[in-house]
Formats: structure tokens, sequence, C-alpha cells
């Protein structure tokens, strides 16, 4: 497996990244999107187990392929399991051609001054040398910034660059995720200072030290445009954040040179119990439009 390949195809390939890493505390709502009610299950390796079925008819949809999806994120439990025989991050790159990116936060803390950090990862190397084993290539780490407060949102920032660093140490490239709740009071005010904190710490970045960003849809169209341009950063993807797909393809059509990451937004639609056709012409549609929003 070539890194170099990857980090080319991330940089300059067309498409957008899938988000598959709803982890334990959301999986009972994408299931219940998808049509799979909690009797399904009665404990979580039953119920991860579910979820890796939906994950699988996604990733092996014919809808699904490196001609239109760059990458994937996972979470910890799906890149131990496997499609088709094949550990899922192998499945993604060799015979999808997909770069496969491994969820590495553990949550989110409380709420102080706004915004909340990300928990306390004490095993974190230990699950960086892991997924290097298992051909991951990169990793994603959220954090929420929820009011305009310049203390907190510097802090997420800190934080995620402080990680991001350690990261890109242990040869992974960090997907960096300050994302703003959509329903920040003076959302475009809070964009501003994550902005700026953003720039300095990515000028602080030694050349080798190349990262991804993962951003809310601006309410300024093109106010990330300097870190899209950023040596260091290889791609800047947009979250759909809760937005509908409508409205995040809408948002995203107008910041040049950002692609999707797009989770719920993705798999708006799918249903258990839709035949593979209705399947994979769903997903097929929902996947153009996407690509189509990322192309500009």
């Amino acid at each position: 497996m070539s890194n170099a390949d990857q980090i080319e195809k991330i940089k300059t390939a067309p498409g957008f990244i899938a988000a598959l890493d709803q982890s334990g505390g959301s999986t009972p709502t994408a299931l219940g999107l998808y049509g799979v009610t909690p009797d399904a299950w009665s404990n979580d390796e039953e119920m991860f187990a579910v979820v890796h079925a939906m994950r699988t008819r996604i990733m092996t949809s014919p809808s699904f392929g490196g001609d239109r999806i760059l990458g994937a994120i996972l979470f910890e439990n799906t890149m131990d399991r496997e499609v088709e025989g094949k550990s899922t991050a192998s499945y993604l790159w060799e015979v999808k051609n997909v770069v496969p990116f491994l969820k590495v936060d553990k949550g989110l803390a409380d709420i102080v001054d706004g915004v909340q950090v990300m928990n306390p990862m004490p095993d974190l190397d230990a699950l960086l040398a892991k997924a290097s084993a298992a051909g991951i290539f990169g990793t994603k780490m959220r954090s929420v910034i929820k009011e305009v407060n310049e203390a907190g949102i510097n802090a997420i920032v800190d934080q995620q660059f402080e990680i991001g660093r350690r990261i890109i140490a242990a040869g992974l490239v960090p997907i960096i995720e300050p994302e703003v709740d959509i329903h920040c009071a003076d959302k475009a005010a809070a964009e501003d200072i994550l902005q700026a904190a953003i720039m300095k710490h990515l000028n602080a970045l030694g050349a080798d030290e190349i990262v991804m960003l993962k951003l809310t849809l601006p309410e300024k169209d093109g106010l990330y445009a300097d870190c899209v341009a950023h040596p260091n950063v290889a791609r800047v993807v947009a979250l759909s954040g809760g937005y509908s797909r409508e409205e995040a393809n809408d948002r995203l059509s107008r910041q040049l040179g950002m692609v999707a990451s797009f989770s719920r937004a993705l798999s708006e639609g799918l249903g258990a119990q839709q035949s593979a056709e209705e399947f994979n012409a769903t997903l097929d549609s929902s996947i153009a439009s996407i690509v189509a929003a990322s192309s500009t």
C-alpha cells in the first residue's frame, strides 16, 4: 500500500470523504434512521454487528468506489472487523481505492468557556500503532464550539493541534475537526475567531507536518480560503453538521476548494428493507449530489 498514492489522492482527486464513524452513543440513532429498531440487538456487541452489516452494505455497494469517494472514516470497532474476508482498511484501499481513516477521539468533555474540548485519550499511542499496522492512513477527532468565546475557541484549536502533532509523529495524517455548532448564536463571529486560531497554528507547523481540516460550512463564503491554500493542509473537508443534505450541498457548492465529509447526509434515505437495486440507486444519487457540491 503506497502512502504516496494515498496522499496524492487526498490532495488532488475529485470526490469527498464518507464519514462512517458513528460510535457507541450515536449508533442507535443511525440505525433507527436506517430502519433497524433496538429490538434487533440485545447488547453492544450485537449492536456493533448490526451496524457493521449496514456499513458493509454501503462499502460493498457498486455505487461506492474510489472514482467518487476519496476516503472513509471508520471507528475502531469497524477497523477491527472484516469486509468480504479482508480487514476493513485493506478492503477500502485494495478493492475500492478509498483511503481509510480512523476516528480516535473518546468523545467530548462538558461545556467550559462555551466549548467542548475532547476527553482525555490515555491510550492514543497504542491506538495509533494499531491503526498504522492495520493500514490506516489518517485519523479524525472532533471538538465542538457552542458559543462565541475566544478563550474557549483557542483552547479547542490548541488541543486539536497538540494531539494532531502526536498523530503526525506516529506517521498518520490527522483530520482536525473543531466543529462550530450550527445553532451557535453568532456563528459568523465564532468562525472568524476559529479561522484566525487555525491559521496561527498552521503557520507554526514544520514543512513536513501535513494535516487536514474538517470544518462546519461557514456563514461567510470563502472564509477558509487561506486554509485551503495552505501548504501544510492536504485538504479541507466540510461536515454537514445537522443541515439537511440539500442545504449542506448548497452551502458547500459556494466554498471553493472544500469537499464534503458527510455522515448523516450521506446515508439519508437508505433503509434496511430496501432491495439491492433500491439501496444502490439511493446511495448512487446521494453520492452524485455530494460529489457535485464538492466539485467547486
